[in-house]
């Protein structure tokens, strides 16, 4: 796969930069279509001189054609991810989900380009009916009344049209369905994130154990998969995985909200009281993943989240004065 050309949608996102920074690792030529609003150039500006980036909104089908042109594959991850946003901003994500998947098809096929690799997600399938949950699950929308869905919704939308386009329209298809992925500057609209900033506040000012309100009981649980581990997942599947293929990515150490908050409060050593709140509508009790079958083509995940929390955590902590409304925070202070 030596000396091929990739265009990456979504490239300075959270998981995006990270593949682009692989990929130019490993010897591709790399083009990042994004248009920041999600996104953040700075995540590549030490790649400035390494990768081609073309500032464009997904849902510009002229915009996606321009930057489809010469390249072997493209890698599609724009989307608008983070749970508030499956409530608060359905109509965006779908437009940007499902506008943006019919661009890239039209723009490859515009362009002869030969391999199609989609990021869908863990959302597809909503509440698995088995765990850990292997591909073939079936893929669902409980309640089309439920804003949260839109997401799962748009990233079904997307597989259908990445594997029916496939089986005659590329040479190479593959989907790949990220499972709680996390790392430094993630974002800040996520679980992990907002974990450690309350529990940075709370060490600020907690005298002895203190409450900590989450929302849903704290039984339920997600099996976190931390960045570099995530990577290396998609590179496995991209040298080795099939046609029309679907992988899922990430780890199979199922871990409960309240032992993840507690494994955030230890890097601040405090100790926390878990207060129970209403899990909003639509959320999943349980997720793990089933990764034989990448497992199979050689990908093992390496970081527990005992070790990767601390990573993250450090980060968020020396990045605190960054996240929105800090600077209001000051001013009021």
């Amino acid at each position: 796969m030596s000396g091929k050309s990739y265009l990456i949608t979504g490239g300075t996102g959270f998981i995006g930069s990270a593949l682009t920074r692989r990929l130019v690792g490993d010897g591709f030529a790399v083009r990042v279509l994004d248009d920041g609003s999600r996104g953040r150039q700075g995540r590549l500006a030490d790649l400035a001189a390494d990768i081609e980036f073309v500032d464009g909104d997904i849902r510009d089908a002229d915009a996606v054609a321009r930057a489809a042109a010469g390249v072997d594959g493209i890698l599609h991850l724009a989307y608008v991810n983070g749970t508030e946003f499956f409530y608060s901003k359905p109509d965006l994500v779908l437009d940007v989900g499902v506008r943006g998947m019919i661009n890239v098809i039209d723009a490859a096929l515009a362009n002869g380009v030969g391999e199609l690799i989609l990021a869908s997600s863990s959302e597809v399938y909503q509440t698995p009916p088995t765990l850990p949950t292997p591909e073939d699950v079936p893929l669902v929308v409980p309640d089309v009344h439920n804003p949260r869905y839109s997401y799962g919704g748009g990233k079904i939308i997307s597989e259908l049209m990445a594997l029916n386009y496939g089986r005659s329209k590329f040479e190479r298809v593959q989907i790949f369905r990220p499972h709680n992925v996390y790392g430094p500057d993630m974002g800040w609209e996520h679980v992990l994130p907002q974990f450690v900033l309350r529990m940075r506040d709370l060490a600020a000012q907690a005298e002895g154990r203190v409450s900590f309100p989450i929302q849903g009981s704290g039984w339920e649980t997600r099996a976190f998969v931390f960045i570099d581990d995530f990577v290396d997942g998609v590179r496995t599947m991209m040298e080795r995985g099939e046609h029309l293929g679907i992988y899922h990515v990430g780890n199979t150490e199922e871990v409960s909200i309240a032992e993840t908050a507690r494994l955030v409060a230890g890097y601040f050593d405090i100790e926390i009281d878990i207060a129970p709140g209403e899990l909003q509508p639509g959320g999943t009790l349980r997720r793990c993943p089933d990764i034989s079958k990448l497992a199979a083509l050689g990908y093992a995940p390496k970081v527990p989240l005992a070790a990767g929390v601390p990573i993250l955590a450090a980060w968020y902590d020396a990045h605190a004065d960054e996240r929105p409304g800090a600077e209001n925070d000051k001013e009021n202070s």
